[in-house]
Formats: structure tokens, sequence, C-alpha cells
């Protein structure tokens, strides 16, 4: 009898029209687990257009290209190394120092309406700064850096626009410098490459982002002038240095945290435009103002700040340091 229901089962199944349905499709799927999420950099350029186009008119197109090629390199000569032959390397593959052709073109005119820089005398310090770079249009990539004799890598390679706020300083033989916003560490690097720092502060709020400067430096600078107390690690909040060391310092960098749009149109990893970090990009113009009232308060008088950013924003830069 148990044979018979078995056999009825079967042929009943098999006169049925039942659809195979694959195992992935069986259940409803997840909106947030299987929908593509859209990228940061797609949100970065969308909001560029809009507030770039305007800003900067007929201009924008042309800009807006510039930021989606491929970044270029500058190669910082590092004079802690055995440096002598690097930079005969360097010409070798037909590289400038763009530093030392800046000082042989002179003093720049301030823009109208605006301060002029410290007076180039104090680029007499300048020229221990050698940065190489390819000529435009040329986009050869540089080697990696490699280790010197004395223990520390030869180079480091950099965008070479960091070094003009490290030049607009001025800075002197004997400045006491605080580099405010320090990580991931060229900037701080190229001021110790200036050999005139008596002693040079540098801060950043982010542990993680200290401990990416802790190996710049550890990797560039030999460990006795580590050790002379020449450079001081620190991770405080930049906005309350001002009421910690109050008209301290000769000459402060106050290199702020901001929407860095080359970044921001080609990583995912770490962009301000992700969804999750809209409050804190909402944010970045208040902080930027906090910090640089801090640096301005950590200068002493007569001395110089330097406000910089890595944005083309208005609101983040002329705006921000008014």
């Amino acid at each position: 009898m148990a044979s018979l229901v078995v056999s009825g089962a079967r042929h009943l199944l098999r006169r049925a029209d039942f659809a195979k349905v694959l195992r992935r499709h069986r259940h409803k799927k997840k909106w947030a687990a299987t929908e593509p999420k859209f990228p940061a950099t797609r949100l970065a350029l969308q909001n560029f257009d809009m507030t770039y186009g305007v800003q900067f008119g007929d201009l924008w197109p042309s800009i807006r290209v510039s930021l989606l090629s491929e970044q270029k390199y500058g190669a910082l000569v590092n004079n802690f190394a055995a440096c002598d032959h690097v930079s005969d390397e360097l010409e070798q593959l037909h590289a400038r120092d763009f530093v030392n052709k800046a000082h042989s073109h002179g003093e720049l005119e301030p823009e109208s309406g605006q301060t002029a820089a410290p007076s180039p005398a104090s680029w007499a310090c300048s020229p221990n700064l050698r940065c190489f770079t390819f000529t435009r249009g040329d986009v050869s990539r540089f080697p990696p850096a490699r280790l010197g004799s004395l223990g520390v890598m030869d180079y480091y390679l950099m965008d070479a626009a960091s070094l003009l706020p490290v030049l607009a300083l001025g800075l002197q033989p004997g400045d006491t410098v605080l580099d405010l916003c320090a990580a991931p560490g060229g900037k701080t690097l190229a001021l110790l490459q200036t050999d005139c720092c008596r002693n040079l502060a540098a801060n950043d709020l982010s542990t993680s982002r200290t401990g990416r400067l802790h190996k710049v430096l550890h990797s560039y600078v030999p460990q006795d002038v580590r050790d002379k107390s020449r450079v001081r690690v620190t991770s405080w909040d930049g906005r309350k240095w001002g009421e910690l060391e109050g008209d301290a310092y000769d000459r402060v960098l106050v290199d702020v945290p901001c929407t860095t749009d080359r970044h921001s149109l080609h990583e995912e990893e770490n962009n301000i435009f992700q969804r999750s970090r809209k409050k804190e990009r909402q944010m970045l113009p208040m902080l930027q103002v906090q910090l640089l009232a801090a640096g301005l308060l950590a200068t002493k008088p007569g001395g110089y700040v330097v406000y910089s950013t890595c944005s083309l924003s208005h609101l983040q830069n002329e705006l921000g340091s008014w």
C-alpha cells in the first residue's frame, strides 16, 4: 500500500509544471547588503561640478581634467642621507629641482589686496630644500626610494605643491616652529630639511596618523637628530594649542583637514565624501577657522602663520582665512 502512495506521488510531481528555482533566488534580497553603494568618488565629483563650476566658470572643465588625471609626484632629497649622488641620479632621469628654479625667478608679487609674504631674504635657508619634478607633460614616475649608506632613505616622494607652504613660512636659522596638523609627515620632513628649526613641534589629533608620522621620521631622520629634542611629536587637540602654548613659536604652519580634492576623486578609502562622513564634511569650515585661530594664538609677536589646504574651495581657503 505504501509503495502505491509513493508511486502516485511521483506521478503527480512529474505531471505538475514546477519551475526550478535557483538557490540564490529563494530568499528576498536584502537591500543594504546587495545593492551597489554609490561611490564616494562619484559624490565628490558631483559636488565639485556644482560648486567649482560656479566658482571657476569657464576654467572649471580644464581644472576638472587636471584633478582627474594621474597625480605627479616630486622627489624631496633627504639631506640627512649622503645626498650628492641622489641629485645627480635624479637629474639623469631628466627631472629638475623646481625649488632652485623658483629662486632663479626671484620674488613673487602679492595678489591685489593681500599682504606680502615674509621677505624672501628669509628664503636664504630654502636652498637647502631640493625637490625634483618632471617637466610639464612628462608623466614619468620616480623609482622607489632606496635605503642609503647612512641608514635613512635617499628621498621622499610627495606632491611637490606641498612644499609651497613650507617655503612661504620664510624660515630663519634658530626658529621655533609648530606644524599644527602634521601627519602624515611630508611637510614636517621638509621643515627639517631646511636645517632652520631649533625646535619643531609636530602635532596631529589622530594617533593613527601620528603613527604614520613617526614612521616617516624613523625612515628619513637619523636617531641622533630625533634624540636631540629637535622634534616633538604630539597628539593634542590643535584647537586648544593657543591655551597650551601661547606666544611660543616664530613660525606656525596650519595645514588644516579639508576635502583633499584630488584624493577624494581617486580613492574610496578615507574619503571625506563617504555618506557616513557627511556631518564631518559640513563641519570642516568651522574646524579650519578654529585651528587657524589656535595657530595665531600660538605665534610670537612678529612671527608668521601660514594657512594651507589641499582644496580649491573659496570657503575653505580665502573665506576661512579671513
